[in-house]
């Protein structure tokens, strides 16, 4: 006796449709799984025996073969339990086998019958619904995952006895349609978007840089001494920027999902991600990575923030991996059954003292390091990967001394602009955020870009023309500052996005100058002299 079922197979973010097909044959007793399965899929065969026997159903005393098909692609992990269940009730008659047309079943089994969560529903619900397969049995605990998508029949399933009595007609599981909102509501501003800028007493210049840096997603380095308030700036990022698209929801989801950090309090992602990992993590576990392959931390930001506290104290293999991500958004995993491709478009944040005590042109302390130790600290920043860091900022401790922010109220009120320039709060630039992204989507609704600092050599010079006090002022930097043409790129985008935040439709030279000042700064790669 034969019998077929549909489910998924799952490669990196990558699904295809894949068919367990079950026959029960005389002869002596045995439970064969073929079709290049690996151990999770080998070992479903105990899990299936003991939740058959705990549901009340005798377990075939036959030779049951069970082939995965397309049988040369690889099949990993335990979402296979459900559809191989099925496919042998189905094969020894106690499930109608037509019943099956057009139905696909995900999830994990327990011992005692229940159907428990799996990782990488959401893409591999999106591959079944490329292959026009729209009725789908999935746990229970994955529902909300999948309600994110549209036009699919979802069949929630808690225990495998439930398919039974569902395919017999004794009690039917009731279907819930996908339309794309999920029923998922958010529980306030995550606790990264949750601490405001009005916290931060002083540093309005910086307030104004990083406004910039979140406008378009440009990656954003904070240099100063200890204490400056460069962590606390940094961890407010993420609650200026706009909340999540339905698109990006989906984009994000997806990585949570193959990663396994979705969870029944967090089914889904619905706000952007704030990834702050340490310096002591492996390579493996930065850019993703392993036998299976898996997102790492610079694709779990994706769509988010970045944040690398301490930049310099991490290794410099691990820093040399961001070079390729911050320039096309994405990291490639070569491994000998194929590439995987994780999108990792994200927006990097990163502090970091100007040397080992921290020191390093303080005016109001003295540096202790030799210049060996200043030299060797800073080296290990590499020249390539400082370049495609759009703003370096050098903070000053005098701007976050006790009452600077009253003294800049007063001085303020005495210009009688008091409530125009008052201390910027992330309600304030968030707005100007929003205001500024809103612009950028009009521009390129045709270009297939989001942001000005996704501005490739062509569209700079479509989108960012200067006037000519412009051209001989960035002709100047590049002599001054000796910019690479990556650089010099990166400081039209720079001013393309100032420009945006004032409102302005043309380059003038002040966004340009402004731009220069918040990409080249002194305290990286510069003696004591």
């Amino acid at each position: 006796m034969y019998a077929r079922v549909e489910t998924g197979v799952l490669y990196g973010l990558a699904a295809e449709s894949a068919s367990v097909e079950a026959d029960l044959a005389p002869g002596l007793p045995g439970f064969f799984i073929v079709g290049l399965a690996d151990l999770a899929v080998r070992e479903a065969k105990e899990r299936i025996r003991a939740a058959l026997g705990n549901e009340g159903c005798r377990f075939p005393s036959r030779r049951i073969t069970v082939n995965l098909a397309p049988a040369g692609i690889r099949k990993e992990g335990t979402h296979f339990d459900l559809p191989i269940a099925v496919s042998v009730l189905a094969a020894e008659g106690r499930i109608p086998a037509e019943a099956l047309s057009g139905c696909a079943f995900l999830g994990e089994l327990s011992l005692d019958g229940r159907v428990t969560r799996v990782d990488g529903v959401l893409p591999l619900l999106i591959g079944l619904q490329q292959k026009k397969i729209t009725r789908i049995f999935l746990p229970q605990d994955n529902l909300e995952e999948g309600l994110l998508l549209k036009d699919l029949m979802l069949y929630p399933v808690s225990r495998l006895g439930q398919v039974l009595e569902h395919f017999r007609g004794e009690q039917s599981i009731e279907p819930r349609r996908a339309s794309g909102k999920s029923t998922v509501k958010r529980a306030g501003r995550p606790v990264a978007a949750a601490m405001d800028f009005a916290d931060v007493a002083g540093q309005e210049s910086v307030k104004q840089i990083v406004t910039a840096a979140a406008a378009a997603s440009h990656g954003l380095l904070l240099v100063g001494p200890p204490g400056v308030g460069k962590t606390m700036i940094c961890r407010r990022v993420a609650g200026i920027l706009p909340p999540l698209t339905y698109e990006e929801q989906l984009e994000v989801t997806k990585i949570y999902s193959v990663a396994g950090k979705l969870t029944e309090s967090q089914p889904i992602i619905v706000e952007r991600p704030f990834r702050a990992p340490h310096h002591s993590l492996t390579a493996a576990a930065f850019a993703g990575g392993g036998a299976r392959p898996c997102p790492g931390e610079i694709s779990l930001a994706h769509r988010g923030v970045l944040f690398l506290d301490e930049l310099p104290q991490f290794q410099g293999k691990i820093l040399e991996l961001l070079r390729t991500p911050l320039e096309d958004g994405a990291v490639t995993i070569s491994r000998i059954g194929g590439d995987v491709t994780f999108p990792a478009d994200f927006m990097l944040v990163a502090a970091m003292n100007p040397c080992k005590c921290g020191y390093f042109g303080d005016e109001n302390h003295s540096c202790t390091c030799t210049e060996a130790q200043l030299q060797a600290y800073q080296s290990r920043l590499s020249g390539p990967l400082l370049d495609r860091i759009d703003i370096r900022v050098e903070m000053s401790p005098s701007a976050c001394l006790p009452g600077a922010a009253e003294q800049m109220k007063e001085q303020m009120a005495e210009q009688g602009t008091s409530r125009k320039r008052r201390p910027l709060t992330s309600a304030d630039m968030r707005t100007q955020v929003e205001e500024a992204r809103k612009i950028q989507r009009e521009r390129y609704r045709r270009e297939n870009i989001l942001y000005n600092s996704e501005l490739t050599s062509g569209l700079i010079k479509k989108y960012c023309t200067l006037s000519v006090p412009g051209r001989e002022l960035l002709r100047a930097a590049y002599s001054h500052y000796h910019l690479s043409a990556r650089a010099g790129d990166k400081v039209l985008r720079l001013a393309r996005t100032i420009a945006d935040l004032s409102g302005c439709r043309t380059i003038g030279e002040e966004h340009l100058a402004e731009a220069l000042q918040y990409r080249c700064t002194e305290k990286i790669y510069r003696g004591r002299s």
